[in-house]
C-alpha cells in the first residue's frame, strides 16, 4: 500500500505567509465579480487570506465553486 500525496494540497489561508498583505488585484476583480453576483459588498483593506475565505464563502453562494 502506497500513501497517496495530494498534488496541489490546499493550505489554509491562515497559515500563508503572506496571508496579512493586502489582497491583490486579481483578488480583488474576482470578489467584485463574485459579490456582484450574489448581490454583496466586497470591504476594501481585505487581505489576502481574508479575500481567499470570501472568495470561497462567494463561490459557494454563487454556485461558482462547483
Amino acid at each position: 500500500m502506497t500513501d497517496q500525496v495530494e498534488p496541489n494540497p490546499e493550505k489554509d489561508p491562515s497559515d500563508w505567509t503572506t496571508g496579512d498583505e493586502p489582497m491583490t488585484g486579481p483578488q480583488k476583480s474576482y470578489l467584485q465579480t463574485l459579490a456582484q453576483e450574489a448581490g454583496e459588498e466586497v470591504p476594501d483593506g481585505l487581505t489576502k487570506a481574508e479575500a481567499s475565505a470570501r472568495i470561497d464563502e462567494l463561490q459557494r453562494a454563487t454556485g461558482r465553486g462547483n
